[in-house]
């Protein structure tokens, strides 16, 4: 049975120009959660990430980590976040009313968001592109992950969003687990998947072991 490791991206760089950047602390969350796996002997037979940016900076930041030439990271668009950007646009005009005022914090961020993800799953709005057509785009990145060797494991760096559609089609969840899990998922958090002779298993979910003793608790982030 083969395996793989989603990871999603460290920190980015949330309230600045380009969001598509991982702050500081994201580029250290990275590293650090390379380092936790050397220190593990943990090795991988494959990387993959999204073409992103802030996919392409955690990647490197954790082969930094376990000392591994980032060149071996194969890049896969198929796992890239969908453009939020654009679907909250599109729900604003949807729905002015719903949109944050200027100067409002991440809770109500994350409430507009979550709102426009609803409409989105329900069919009332579409960004770049439908709700139909991003399940379609993360079940065929599941197609490229599952096409691995018996016993090999793959590491697949993404985003929240991604990562929620990819447990929402292994467990043959509701749309609305999408939108749960993807306000949940860590910076550079791991879940773990089994892959079986003709489907996908998982076996935990968001776990930041690099992040999870004392010293840093405080560099846990969602953002």
């Amino acid at each position: 049975m083969a395996e793989f490791y989603t990871v999603r991206h460290g920190q980015a760089s949330y309230g600045a120009a380009d969001y598509d950047k991982l702050s500081e602390l994201g580029m250290r969350q990275a590293r650090w959660l390379g380092e936790h796996w050397q220190a593990a002997g943990m090795q991988f037979d494959r990387i993959l990430c999204g073409s992103l940016l802030r996919h392409r900076e955690t990647a490197q930041g954790i082969c930094t980590g376990m000392a591994l030439d980032a060149g071996q990271v194969q890049i896969c668009p198929q796992l890239n976040e969908f453009d939020f950007h654009s679907l909250l646009q599109r729900y604003g005009e949807h729905d002015p009313q719903s949109v944050p005022k200027a100067g409002a914090g991440k809770p109500e961020y994350y409430r507009f968001l979550k709102k426009a993800m609803l409409a989105w799953a329900a069919g009332e709005i579409n960004g770049s592109e439908s709700w139909q057509e991003f399940e379609q785009r993360i079940e065929d990145a599941l197609g490229l992950i599952g096409d691995s060797p018996r016993g090999s494991r793959t590491l697949v760096v993404s985003s929240g969003g991604a990562i929620a559609m990819m447990v929402r089609q292994v467990l043959g969840a509701q749309a609305e687990t999408v939108i749960k899990l993807n306000m949940q998922i860590k910076n550079t958090a791991v879940s773990r998947f089994f892959v079986g002779a003709d489907s996908f298993s998982l076996h935990s979910f968001n776990h930041v072991p690099h992040l999870e003793h004392e010293q840093r608790h405080e560099f846990i982030t969602y953002s």
